[in-house]
């Protein structure tokens, strides 16, 4: 019996079904352009029916502003159970976990990231925003500045646009290999410190 067969036996929970169509999605749109990947293709690699990729995602375009939403999102496992330790110790912990986040699905980063810059898509747009604002509060969990009331609207502004540089220096890292996953941790733990420790206060005491 075939690989393929053996995975359409494969009874899953629905929740476990639809992730593991979305990791197919992932993969595929990462290695491909979105007009050579069908849902055809997925459902096949996926081992499921496509009348199924259909009814969990409905269009193949739904479905591939699912995975930019999933890869661009950062998710909440960045930021739970995190010690009761230093800020430094904390923000630390987040980069690593986000870092090993964006190397096991490289090419669908990569892809994501490039989209932003292209941009004239609202609906990408409206999910990158989105993203931003999820970053930036996982961001500040980390940091402990959750509380923060006074200056709260320009240590948001200074957050997110520390989003901009780190998507760029994952270019450097994974495209260019000028910096090492090392160098980039190092770069984006203490710019986030800095930034809040240092850059913040001068700017919230203006």
């Amino acid at each position: 019996m075939g690989v393929q067969r053996e995975a359409q036996r494969r009874r899953m929970e629905p929740d476990a079904r639809r992730a593991e169509i979305l990791g197919v999605a992932r993969r595929l749109f990462g290695a491909n352009s979105y007009t050579t990947v069908s849902i055809a293709d997925i459902a096949a690699e996926a081992g499921v029916a496509r009348a199924l990729v259909s009814h969990y995602f409905g269009s193949k375009r739904q479905l591939y502003l699912e995975v930019v939403r999933q890869m661009m999102v950062v998710p909440a496992s960045v930021s739970e159970r995190l010690p009761p330790t230093t800020a430094e110790e904390r923000v630390s912990i987040c980069v690593d976990r986000w870092l090993e986040v964006v190397e096991r699905n490289r090419d669908m980063w990569l892809s994501a990231i490039g989209l932003e810059a292209l941009g004239n898509d609202p609906e990408i747009d409206q999910i990158m925003l989105e993203a931003d604002e999820i970053a930036t509060d996982r961001v500040l969990e980390a940091a402990m500045m959750t509380d923060v009331t006074e200056g709260r609207q320009k240590l948001r502004a200074m957050v997110r646009a520390h989003s901009s540089m780190l998507k760029a220096a994952s270019r450097e890292w994974l495209v260019r290999g000028t910096l090492s996953r090392s160098d980039l941790h190092v770069m984006l733990t203490r710019t986030v410190l800095h930034l809040v420790d240092t850059v913040f206060p001068a700017l919230r005491d203006e």
